[in-house]
């Protein structure tokens, strides 16, 4: 990685300057539950304390050795941090039986507000997009559409205590999913490690239900990896300096495989075939497929997607009652599901950046 977040973070000393610090990867599902989640409000009161709770001392205890930070500090910051029931509630999947539905999760994000604001954030940081291009070959519409499918610009950012919420998924992740409580319990170490760099108070800074923060919704570990000060001012600030922002999305992909040039996905018609569908369908959104395999399953694709030389993922895309729509991913749409595993989130991406693109 050619900058890391460690050295560029150094200048920050103030609490207000630290609290600035936004945006997700590694990313918890902020996009897919933007719609629950403007109906809740996060309070720092009104659930338990974690400081006196044993599995939160012993925590505390091993953060302390592994990063050299002082016990009394982290048992202090701990203490702080409070169960939020609305948490829980959030992070929970979609009722069992509710049918994914591509044509209405675009409509979200690909509408008229969205593409206006889309496109007064390019004209306000076009000169930082033309550099990021430059340097790690991310098309300006793409950055740009993350931003705007993460947090509407700026719009929504989230009003949970970042501490709370990843010391409730840490600590007390519901049952009835997948336990993703150590991740949570890492992305809680690496904001601790943050504010104590900066030696700011870790129940200052706010972000989503999972424990996103900013414009463009970095995990905090993701801050410690990935931010940069893009425009040299010597600190880092991705809620305000939209230059940082800029930078920092597309530092990420670049770190995740973006490829200069490399197309997002090729038009693909599906196999007749169930069973040869349904193999291709196994790998997920990884691209594992060369075109003659897809080819050798019945998968049909379009001309340019015939000729590309790397792998593909055969990606389906469901539309409620209706047939579900096909694409072939390449390795730049699996870039962009490092953001966020999902499918119908990268697709957003794209069509939100295509109508930008147009917008210009």
């Amino acid at each position: 990685m050619p900058t890391r977040a460690g050295a560029a973070l150094a200048g920050l000393r103030a609490l207000l300057a630290f609290a600035t610090l936004l945006g997700l990867a590694g990313h918890a599902p902020q996009a897919a539950a933007a719609g629950r989640a403007r109906t809740v409000h996060a309070t720092a009161a009104g659930g338990p304390a974690y400081g006196h709770r044993a599995d939160v001392t012993q925590f505390a205890e091993e953060v302390a050795e592994r990063r050299g930070l002082p016990l009394p500090w982290l048992r202090a910051q701990l203490a702080q941090a409070r169960r939020v029931q609305a948490v829980r509630q959030l992070v929970m999947p979609p009722a069992a039986g509710t049918a994914k539905n591509w044509a209405a999760y675009r409509e979200r994000f690909v509408e008229a507000r969205r593409i206006a604001a889309g496109a007064a954030f390019w004209r306000a940081q076009e000169p930082w997009l033309a550099q990021a291009e430059e340097r790690w070959g991310v098309p300006p519409e793409i950055v740009v559409a993350i931003v705007g499918v993460e947090t509407f610009y700026g719009r929504v950012t989230g009003r949970f205590r970042t501490l709370d919420a990843l010391a409730t998924l840490a600590f007390d992740f519901p049952s009835g999913r997948k336990d993703r409580s150590a991740f949570f319990r890492g992305e809680l170490e690496e904001l601790l490690v943050l504010c104590a760099r900066e030696g700011v108070e870790a129940q200052s800074v706010k972000g989503s239900y999972a424990g996103a923060i900013g414009l463009a919704q970095f995990m905090p570990g993701s801050v410690n990896r990935f931010a940069l000060d893009m425009d040299g001012d010597g600190r880092i600030d991705l809620q305000r300096n939209g230059a940082d922002v800029v930078g920092s999305v597309a530092h990420f992909l670049a770190q995740a495989g973006w490829e200069r040039g490399l197309p997002t996905h090729f038009a693909v018609a599906a196999p007749v075939d169930s069973r040869e569908r349904a193999e291709l369908l196994a790998p997920d959104i990884v691209p594992r497929f060369s075109a003659a395999q897809l080819a050798e399953h019945g998968a049909v694709l379009d001309e340019a997607g015939r000729a590309h030389a790397g792998p593909l993922a055969f990606v389906e895309l469901q539309n409620g009652a209706r047939a579900p729509s096909y694409v072939a991913g390449t390795q730049n749409f699996y870039a962009l599901t490092r953001y966020n595993w999902s499918s119908y989130y990268a697709m957003a991406v794209i069509e939100l950046a295509r109508a930008l693109r147009q917008a210009r």
